[in-house]
């Protein structure tokens, strides 16, 4: 049966598969055969559905993967792990690093909270730069499969 990748949880090991038919299917990381390409959003895949909602034996569609992996290396939307943890260090308190992440809000919420912060004697700004600093060290730290898989295909926005 054919589905593509409606939503994953890295820290799970968990996803949720919609086909073509409008069915939903949950898997699980075990069940994942194609070690080339990670479980993520709008992956296409081919895979065995179980009665009781559970997918089974999933494999990549190869022609879909070709473009996924064409649009990762070709589009502008691609996040680097550098930029992302310097920016977050350096500038992190005015949340400038969540607005390259994607995450406007989070973003946005930083800027507040550090802007507002400097009139309550500090302190909120000085809790808000500590928390870009450790995020930026996180980013940094974490492997470049890691970080895609984590912040840019599934957009997690803290930590």
């Amino acid at each position: 049966m054919k589905a593509k990748v409606l939503d994953y949880n890295i820290q799970e090991g968990k996803g949720l598969l919609l086909t073509e038919e409008g069915e939903r299917y949950t898997f699980s990381n075990s069940e994942w055969k194609t070690q080339e390409v990670h479980p993520s959003r709008n992956v296409k895949v081919d895979f065995v559905a179980e009665e009781n909602g559970i997918a089974t034996g999933l494999y990549v569609d190869e022609i879909d993967s070709l473009s996924n992996n064409k649009k990762d290396t070709i589009g502008s939307n691609e996040k680097s792990k550098m930029v992302a943890g310097l920016l977050a260090i350096f500038l992190g308190g005015l949340g400038i690093h969540k607005f390259y992440m994607g995450c406007q809000k989070a973003g946005l919420t930083m800027l507040i909270i550090w802007f507002f912060g400097l009139f309550m004697a500090g302190l909120p700004s000085f809790v808000i730069i500590v928390i870009s600093f450790i995020e930026g060290i996180v980013y940094l730290t974490k492997s470049d499969v890691e970080f895609k898989n984590t912040y840019v295909e599934n957009e997690k926005c803290w930590f």
